[in-house]
């Protein structure tokens, strides 16, 4: 289900990819077996598209890279964060509307 305006990064990638980035980037930290995280999946696919060229969007499995969802202390999960300048602008933690992760993203984007 990868296309080209969402990527999933393994820790290896993370800092290049999220914290080297010249755009803001969007990390949905998520998990295949968690119920909410499936329903923010489409979400974030949608936005991704929306945004294409001026936000970069990521999805991190936190079973395949525990290092990089401690790091950031990722204790519930769908967790949306936005990384701007390669610092944490924002945190969403649990499902929530579109509308909600736009205010986020376009905040980054000021």
């Amino acid at each position: 289900m990868e296309s080209k305006t969402l990527v999933h990064l393994q820790s290896k990638d993370f800092e290049q990819e999220v914290l080297h980035s010249e755009v803001p980037t969007v990390v949905d930290f998520y998990a295949d077996w968690c119920g909410p995280c499936r329903m923010v999946s489409p979400i974030i696919e949608g936005l991704s598209k929306e945004y294409v060229g001026r936000v970069k969007f990521v999805k991190i499995n936190t079973d395949e890279s525990p290092d990089i969802a401690e790091k950031f202390g990722i204790m519930s999960i769908p967790t949306i964060m936005v990384f701007k300048n390669g610092e944490v602008a924002s945190r969403t933690v649990g499902a929530g509307p579109a509308a909600m992760y736009k205010q986020k993203i376009d905040a980054a984007l000021n």
